[in-house]
């Protein structure tokens, strides 16, 4: 009989400075995971999404930062969420497994049950509470969250084949050469707490190969693993792959929103995506106004409390304003994202205009500037109108 006091922790993997790279110059300044989608860091809404899961224990995140660029964030969401939010650095990568066993002492100290595996740099609404239930019914060590794309995307991903009746994975293959099926992993995982054993076989073998004296040059040479240190442990290539069909791994599919937020353009779309959400799971959170004694707010909409927008400027949709922002007379602004500190000037009848644009902390927008499908960095004063432009 399940025991009503099991409990789960969650397990946010992070990355670090050398990951991400495609997301520059947005991660200059700000580590990826902390950067605002919807007015809140990345990371913040897979946090959150953890403090639905019933009984849950902690929530880790775990990756390779310096721990001083967490702390603030860490000590703020603990308390916000009475909840316990940690972050473990890892002296060096381990691999998204490998860095789950590196910790297992850790993440083991209340003995839970269950362990959901999350990546930071996905963008969806996270069903793991629906997902938990349907694990627990498989008996399986893992569930995998999956989505169906088009047969054109679905190489750049992990495809993979499940069966139609009992969701078992039967077959994963990471980003293949020839299409395989258009169901993708999305990087969101339930485990047992067998996936420690999991991990520690694939070490263990690897070690094994590493220590046959008479393996031809040759072969060590073919050898997938050959680069490979015995603590670095991948996923999707040393576990989903080795342990499908083999009634150890099964699959929850998603009928909802799912994207990979990998380069700065993403990351407006990912806004607007949670900015959408917001409207079943956190209304207060969105902006309203029709431009009466407030601005005029058209669709999705945040404003941090500390930001000031002229009543006469229209905004949205898919607008996020940071932080002690100013938004003048007139602004209108379209698909951005504005950072802490902005300011926009503007002197009526929408003559600063801001559309599919991202503004660093402490930018400066003049009056009649017009700034399209751009991304500025911090600390800019623009007095001439962009389009389609990174301003370093």
């Amino acid at each position: 009989m399940e025991s009503s006091e099991e409990k789960v922790v969650a397990v946010i993997m992070v990355g670090g400075p050398t990951k991400g790279t495609r997301f520059r110059p947005l991660s200059f300044n700000t580590p990826k995971p902390l950067f605002p989608l919807a007015g809140q860091p990345m990371v913040h809404h897979p946090i959150f999404a953890c403090k639905r899961i019933p009984n849950l224990a902690q929530i880790f995140l775990v990756g390779f930062y310096e721990e001083r660029e967490f702390a603030l964030y860490v000590s703020s969401i603990s308390n916000e969420l009475k909840i316990p939010v940690r972050y473990l650095k890892e002296d060096k990568p381990h691999g998204s497994a490998g860095g789950l066993y590196y910790f297992r002492n850790i993440i083991m100290e209340d003995n839970p049950s269950h362990i959901c595996l999350l990546n930071c740099d996905v963008c969806c609404s996270f069903p793991l509470k629906d997902m938990l239930e349907a694990h627990k019914r498989y008996g399986g060590m893992g569930t995998v969250l999956v989505i169906k794309v088009s047969a054109e995307s679905a190489n750049q991903f992990g495809e993979l084949v499940a069966d139609l009746i009992t969701k078992e994975l039967l077959h994963y293959t990471e980003k293949p050469e020839t299409f395989v099926s258009d169901l993708i992993n999305c990087g969101v995982y339930i485990f047992t707490t067998d996936i420690f054993t999991a991990i520690e076989e694939v070490s263990t073998q690897r070690e094994g190969q590493a220590n046959i004296h008479h393996l031809s040059s040759f072969e060590t040479l073919q050898s997938p693993t050959r680069a490979l240190p015995i603590d670095f442990v991948r996923l999707d290539q040393d576990i989903l792959t080795p342990f499908a069909g083999k009634k150890k791994l099964y699959t929850y599919e998603t009928m909802d929103f799912w994207e990979q937020m990998k380069t700065p353009g993403m990351s407006l779309k990912c806004s607007g995506l949670y900015l959408a959400q917001f409207r079943f799971t956190s209304p207060h959170l969105l902006a309203g106004g029709d431009g009466t004694k407030s601005a005029s707010i058209v669709g999705d909409v945040y404003v941090h409390l500390s930001a000031k927008v002229h009543s006469t400027a229209k905004i949205g949709p898919n607008v996020s304003i940071s932080a002690n922002v100013r938004v003048g007379a007139g602004a209108r602004l379209i698909s951005c994202i504005i950072l802490d500190n902005v300011e926009v000037q503007a002197d009526g009848d929408y003559n600063a205009k801001l559309g599919i644009t991202i503004l660093g902390e402490a930018v400066t927008v003049e009056d009649e500037v017009v700034v399209i499908n751009s991304i500025v960095l911090p600390n800019k004063t623009l007095n001439v109108s962009v389009q389609d432009e990174i301003i370093l």
